[in-house]
C-alpha cells in the first residue's frame, strides 16, 4: 500500500462508505465532507504498509475525526453557537446519501452524547464490532456495549415522528425562503394561512394581528431584500417542527418556529432573545 497511486485508488473506493459513516455521525453533508478530507490527510501521512484491512482502518479514522467534531460542536452549542448546514447539494451528493438516515432519526441522534452516537452509528448502522469501537471512545468493550445500548433505548423510546409530514413542512419552508430570496410576494402568500398569527420580538412577544397576509408578505420580502447576509437563513428543526434559523458566522441570533395546518403556515414565532433561544431544541437541516 506504499504506492501513492494505489493508495489514492483504494481511498476513492472507500470514499462513499466513509461519507455515509460521517453523514450519519454528523448529520451534515458539509461536515461529512470535511471529515472525509481530514481522513485522507491522515491517511497520506500514515504508514499503512502493515494495514491488512484499509477500509476498516479508514472507518476507524473517520469515526475518530467525527467524534472530535461532535465534541467541538457540543462545546460550541453550550456557548450558544450553531453551525448551520449548507442548503445546496448536487445530484451525485444526494445519490450517495439516498439511503441515509431520515430527518426524524437525525433529530433523535442529535440528542445523544457524542460517544453514544458513535457507538450506536458504528455498531447498529455499520456493523462495526465493539472491540473495534472501544479504543475509539476510550472505553472498555463492555462500556462501549453499554453506550450503544443506552443510545438504542433512547432512539427506540423517542416519540414517533411523522416523516411524511416533516418532509411536507420542509418543502413549505424551502418554498418560503426561496420566494423571499426571489422577491416573489405571491409565492410567499401561497404558503401562508390567510389568518396567520405572528409573534415576534422574543419568546414572549405579543401576537400581531394580520389585517392582510399580502401586506405581511410584502414586508417580509422588503426585509429579505435589505437584510444583510439573508443567505445565512436556513431551514432547521425548531422544537420538533421545521422552521428556520439565522446564524451568521455560525452564531445563532434568531430562530423562527412555525406551526402548520393544511399545508400552509398558520403561526410564526420569531425568537431573537438569548434566553428564549436557549430554551429551543434545534437541529440543522440541509
Amino acid at each position: 500500500m506504499t504506492n501513492e497511486k494505489n493508495l489514492i485508488g483504494l481511498f476513492e473506493e472507500s470514499q462513499p462508505h466513509l461519507r455515509a459513516v460521517a453523514y450519519r455521525m454528523l448529520g451534515s453533508r458539509s461536515e461529512a465532507d470535511d471529515a472525509v478530507q481530514e481522513t485522507w490527510l491522515r491517511l497520506s501521512r500514515a504508514e499503512t504498509s502493515e494495514v491488512e484491512n484499509l477500509r476498516g482502518w479508514l472507518t476507524t479514522v473517520v469515526a475518530r475525526v467525527c467524534l472530535d467534531m461532535l465534541r467541538s460542536r457540543k462545546a460550541r452549542a453550550e456557548d450558544g453557537d450553531v453551525v448551520p448546514e449548507e442548503a445546496t447539494s448536487n445530484a451525485e451528493d444526494e445519490a450517495v446519501l439516498a439511503d441515509s438516515v431520515s430527518i426524524a432519526l437525525l433529530v433523535v441522534l442529535e440528542t445523544l452524547e457524542p460517544v453514544e452516537r458513535l457507538a450506536f452509528v458504528l455498531h447498529d448502522l455499520f456493523g462495526v464490532s465493539f472491540d473495534e469501537i472501544a479504543p475509539i471512545v476510550g472505553r472498555s468493550e463492555v462500556a462501549a456495549r453499554q453506550l450503544a445500548s443506552r443510545a438504542r433505548r433512547r432512539v427506540r423510546g423517542a416519540p414517533e415522528r411523522d416523516e411524511a409530514e416533516l418532509a411536507r413542512q420542509h418543502d413549505v419552508v424551502k418554498a418560503l425562503l426561496g420566494a423571499l430570496r426571489a422577491g416573489d410576494v405571491e409565492a410567499v402568500v401561497a404558503v401562508l394561512d390567510p389568518n396567520v398569527v405572528v409573534h415576534g420580538g422574543g419568546a414572549g412577544g405579543r401576537a400581531r394581528e394580520i389585517r392582510s397576509v399580502r401586506n405581511l408578505a410584502r414586508s417580509a420580502v422588503a426585509f429579505a431584500r435589505t437584510a444583510h447576509a439573508f443567505d445565512a437563513v436556513e431551514p432547521a428543526l425548531v422544537d420538533g417542527a421545521v422552521g428556520a434559523i439565522y446564524a451568521s458566522g455560525g452564531r445563532l441570533s434568531r430562530a423562527v418556529r412555525l406551526t402548520f395546518g393544511e399545508g400552509v403556515i398558520t403561526r410564526i414565532d420569531v425568537i431573537d432573545d438569548e434566553d428564549g433561544l436557549k430554551t429551543l431544541e434545534i437541529a440543522t437541516l440541509g
